[in-house]
């Protein structure tokens, strides 16, 4: 099959969906590759790399004209205009933006999403959400020390001793585990806070303090439990509990890190502006919630402003900002989907049987698949 790799459009977007590794085993199964020029230049791959495993380097419309085309975002109007019916997309395409999903429709391709794929032992290495959001925990933790005005360690010198920087992280998920786990590597001395109970022994194993804040009711901690690996909305009196919690551990932190995200919903406010109101001056908060909405309100999606004092973070892409190794851990994602959606003999096959084939379909024959209710 004709295999396309466009390069990203969007603003701020530096990954590609392939990588020359990746490219180099689908030519090895007997498909074609097509790159469009400049694809990978934003993640240190040029085209020569790309050339070099076996792959053309073409433009845009070679590129989305393939018979399957493998993209890091959704594309745009004018790239799904490129792409010919019956084609096959496969990418982040958020499963939850209806009217994109409907126009891929219309344009009579077959849409994989991968945010979709279920939280299985068997659809882990094609977990997209988690190898993007490992980046970002980590990312996080960067930032934070490049905005954070003092040392992270703690640092004894002949001038006195500095103390470590005290960092909470809100949500430990993929992205907070790794927030934790990076900022311990600094020398921060960390705290964490997770609605989930069964994510405690996780933190404490990377060296942090558990926030604990006891359930009350039946339905709160069936609540808690979550749905496929997935946190669910808390009640509004474990909330309450849990907000006076954060507040008094955030009013001693340097560092606020928050992760807390629910697929498909706006997220929920951590952070409120009394208690960055209360927070020590040159404190920073990264808010890795800001694509939706934000843990904080005071958060300015893609900006880093100052309120009361306090660096806010809002960056909505993290993962791009390390794309060599965001690329190659998302193109090995796309490749090992591929291997559900191509036959033996290198043909497209759709399996409706496959669990993970059949909730990353979006769209197929003209027809949305799955609407999301508003």
């Amino acid at each position: 099959m004709h295999i396309g790799v466009p390069l990203e459009t969007r603003a701020g977007e530096t990954r590609v969906a392939a990588t020359p590794e990746t490219i180099k085993k689908l030519i090895g199964q007997g498909h074609q590759v097509t790159v469009q020029s400049n694809a990978g230049l934003n993640a240190s791959l040029p085209d020569s790399a790309y050339e070099a495993v076996g792959a053309l380097i073409g433009d845009a419309g070679a590129a989305f004209g393939a018979d399957i085309v493998l993209k890091v975002l959704a594309p745009d109007a004018t790239e799904l205009a490129r792409m010919r019916p019956g084609a096959v997309l496969v990418g982040m395409l958020n499963p939850f933006d209806d009217d994109s999903i409907a126009r891929m429709a219309a344009q009579g391709i077959i849409a994989f999403a991968l945010e979709a794929a279920p939280r299985t032992s068997r659809a882990q290495s094609l977990d997209v959400l988690s190898s993007q959001a490992n980046i970002a925990g980590y990312k996080a933790v960067m930032v934070a020390a490049n905005q954070y005005p003092r040392f992270m360690p703690m640092l004894m010198t002949a001038a006195g001793t500095v103390k470590a920087a005290r960092v909470l992280v809100l949500g430990a998920g993929v992205a907070g585990l790794q927030a934790i786990a990076t900022a311990k590597r600094l020398g921060a001395v960390i705290e964490a806070s997770d609605v989930r109970p069964a994510v405690k022994e996780q933190i404490e194993s990377l060296g942090a303090k558990f926030v604990d804040v006891p359930f009350e009711t039946d339905e709160e901690r069936e609540c808690a439990e979550g749905v496929g690996g997935y946190a669910r909305p808390m009640p509004a009196s474990w909330m309450l509990r849990q907000a006076q919690a954060v507040h008094e551990r955030a009013r001693q932190a340097d560092i606020v890190i928050t992760t807390a995200l629910i697929p498909g919903r706006r997220a929920p406010t951590l952070l409120h502006e009394e208690t960055v109101q209360l927070m020590k001056p040159g404190s920073v908060v990264v808010d890795l919630a800001a694509a939706q909405g934000g843990n904080c309100p005071l958060t300015v999606p893609d900006q880093v402003v100052i309120r009361h004092g306090v660096t806010l973070v809002g960056y909505t892409n993290l993962a791009a900002l390390v794309p060599a190794d965001a690329s190659a851990l998302y193109a090995r994602n796309l490749l090992d989907f591929l291997k559900l959606v191509i036959d033996k003999d290198g043909q497209f096959h759709l399996d409706l049987e496959d669990d993970i084939v059949a909730a990353c379909l979006m769209c197929r024959d003209g027809q949305a698949v799955r609407v999301n209710s508003r």
